[in-house]
Parts: C-alpha cells; structure tokens; sequence
C-alpha cells in the first residue's frame, strides 16, 4: 500500500537522532503495517532470525531486531503494539524497550492502534538503549498522547546497586502454556538478580489470559479506523483504470493490502458496528480497566515484574501462518503491558536449543530508567547479551 510513498517530512524521533548526530543506514522490513508476530507479513517477504535462518525473528519489528542481532547496526527503533519491540528482542538475543505510552513522540509513526502504539529502541544492551532514550524521550506538542512530563538522564542511574530491589513473578507467566527450557533460563536468570541483592515474591496477575481478547478487539478496532485513509486518493497505490469512485476504494484496498490486514480490518469494523459495539468493544476496553488494575496493585507491592517475554523460542519460518490465532497466543505475555500503559522491557538471558530467550522486565509509569538500570547491572554479571549468531 506505501511501496511508493516516500514521506513528506521526519518523525520526530529519527529527527532527534539525526539532530544529535546519528547516522540513518536505512529502513528495516516488518509485518505489514505492524500486523504480526514474525515478519512474514511483509509484502517484501520474510526476514530471517540470524541463530537460525529457517526461524523467524519475530515482529512486527523484526527487520530492526536482526539488524542489530547480526551486527548490520548498533542501534535500531521499532514500534511496540502487543509486544513487537520486545518480541524479536527476544527472539533475537537483543535489548528491546517499549517505553510508557506518550514517552516517546509517535508524530511520523504510521498509526494502527493509536491507544497501544509506542516507539522505543532496540540494542546490544541496556546502557546503549539508555543513550537512545536520552535523545528520543520527551514531550512533543504535535503528538496529541504525547506526555508533557520531564526526562531524566537514564544514563545517570545505571550503575545503581540492585540491593532492596523488589521483584514479582505473576504466577500466571508460569504455567503450562510456557516451554521448560524458558521457564529454566527465567528462573536462572531470577536466581542471578537475587544474587545481586534483589528479592523476590510471587505476584498474581488474574486477568492475564483475558488480555488476548481484549486486545484483539481494541487493536483491530483502531485500525480499521486508521487504515481507512488508505483509499487511493491522496497518497500510496492506486488501482489501474478505475471506472468509479467506488472502484477505485475497492480494488485498491483489496489490492494493496495483504491478507492480515484485511483480516484485522474486518474484525474491528465488525466489533464497532451497530449491534456489536456493545458487546465487543465496549466489554474489551472493561476488561482493559481491570487489567490496568491488577498491574497496579501488583505494583504497589513490587518494584517490577519479571518473567519470560514469550511462551516459545522462535518458531520456523511458515510453521504458523496458516493458524494466526496460535500466533496471536504467542503474545500472551506481552500484549497487557500495551493495554495498561506500562513500559517493558527485553533483555537476553539464556538459549533454548541454540535459540535466545528473553526476560521480560516490566515497571510502572515512567520508570524506564529503573527497568535500564536493571538491565545493565543483569548484563554486567552475564555475558547473554555479548553471545553472536554466526553470520
């Protein structure tokens, strides 16, 4: 559908890199306009995981995950929806942090769920994604979700000692839905952060499994609203030879977009038309409040929430996508941070037959600087993150 766009100005968050001297190698594959969990979606084809080049990498911000896994760049920006910064994080043995909702400008991010969507940094580490928060954060009065609230310099607390740092594991990231060699390397890596002073509780986030539904609804929902500008008018593909108006939306939107898209679109019109408002849309943004909720009283008792990023390693390249509901589940753990607003973060913390695993490491509004702190003090007693794909 954009194959021939080329923008007419700079988001602001590659203006403030550039503005700070950062070098733009080029744009990175992903799920089409964000929509997947492993980059198959992209017109342009598959990316392949550099540990395995039969795997995914993840997504939808795959193409950004691999190009630092594989050393093709130090640094990269995705865009987190249900998880798609810190999914091929994970998968790709990379740092990936999906800031506070409005933290980052999402002015230039082509929108698809405009009440999820936020733009973060992927590295070889916490301190580098530090050094990119610290230049892309902040308030933007062109991005109305924008939160005018003031930075911190989130390199100035990485070196922060872990002692009294209070963790919780929702007992509900551990069940039988996540595979053993991650529950392993999850509880390795906890067993590491109580070494560096941390302790640790069992949490309960109840709602857990109901964050699927909810966002399946909500997501498809706000971009059948945000796609709709794509029509053939103003800007993008346009059909050949149209006979009519009504041609022209049709063939173009047919032919422009690809199948999950067209899927998503479907899903959220249907849940916000007249009839089914109530009992989908309106029920999931209910269930998003209660999710929201449990967050919070998790986290008045805890510092942060560990546990894994995702339930599998990275699956073969074409191994899911003639089910997308069994890839939607792959998300379970990530997509709720979405739903509440909060930021998380990947960080690699061990293989499972040659594959990498992420921990998941979430906090509360803001506090990014303490979820890198964390990662840099986890990444300066191992060497998860430093291990590279034979490429």
């Amino acid at each position: 559908m954009l194959d021939n766009f080329i923008a007419p100005y700079e988001s602001t968050a590659t203006q403030r890199l550039k503005d700070a001297g950062f070098v733009t190698l080029g744009k990175t594959n992903l799920d089409e306009f964000a929509m997947g969990s492993s980059t198959e979606t992209s017109y342009y084809g598959a990316t392949r995981n550099p540990w395995n080049t039969d795997a995914v990498p993840g997504g939808s911000s795959g193409g950004s995950a691999v190009a630092v896994a594989a050393g093709m760049a130090p640094a990269a920006l995705g865009t987190d929806t249900g998880g798609s910064i810190r999914q091929p994080a994970a998968f790709c043995g990379i740092t990936g942090l999906k800031p506070t909702y409005g933290r980052v400008s999402r002015w230039g991010m082509v929108a698809f769920g405009s009440s999820l969507d936020q733009g973060g940094p992927m590295t070889q580490t916490a301190e580098d994604a530090a050094m990119i928060m610290n230049t892309i954060a902040g308030f933007d009065p062109r991005d109305s979700t924008s939160m005018d609230q003031p930075t911190v310099d989130y390199t100035a607390t990485l070196d922060q000692p872990l002692n009294g740092l209070k963790i919780g594991l929702p007992k509900e990231y551990f069940g039988e839905a996540l595979d053993d060699g991650i529950r392993q390397a999850i509880m390795e890596a906890v067993k590491q952060f109580e070494s560096l002073g941390a302790t640790v509780k069992e949490i309960s986030l109840p709602r857990t499994e109901l964050s699927i539904p909810a966002y399946y609804i909500i997501a498809p929902a706000e971009a059948s609203t945000n796609l709709s500008r794509f029509d053939g008018v103003k800007f993008g593909y346009r059909c050949d030879n149209p006979t009519d108006l009504m041609d022209m939306y049709t063939r173009t939107r047919s032919e422009g977009f690809g199948a999950e898209v067209k899927r998503r679109i479907m899903v959220g019109t249907y849940a916000l038309s007249a009839g089914y408002y109530d009992a989908y849309y309106r029920k999931a943004q209910q269930l998003r409040r209660l999710i929201k909720q449990d967050f919070q009283a998790a986290l008045a008792d805890v510092d942060v929430i560990m546990g894994p990023a995702t339930p599998s390693t990275a699956w073969n390249i074409g191994e899911k996508t003639q089910d997308p509901v069994a890839m939607y589940m792959e998300d379970i753990y990530t997509l709720s941070v979405n739903l509440a607003g909060l930021p998380g973060m990947s960080i690699p913390c061990g293989f499972k037959d040659g594959m990498p695993v992420g921990l998941q490491v979430i906090g509360n509004y803001f506090d990014e600087a303490r979820l890198l702190n964390i990662g840099h003090q986890f990444q300066r007693a191992t060497d998860w993150h430093s291990r590279k794909p034979n490429v």
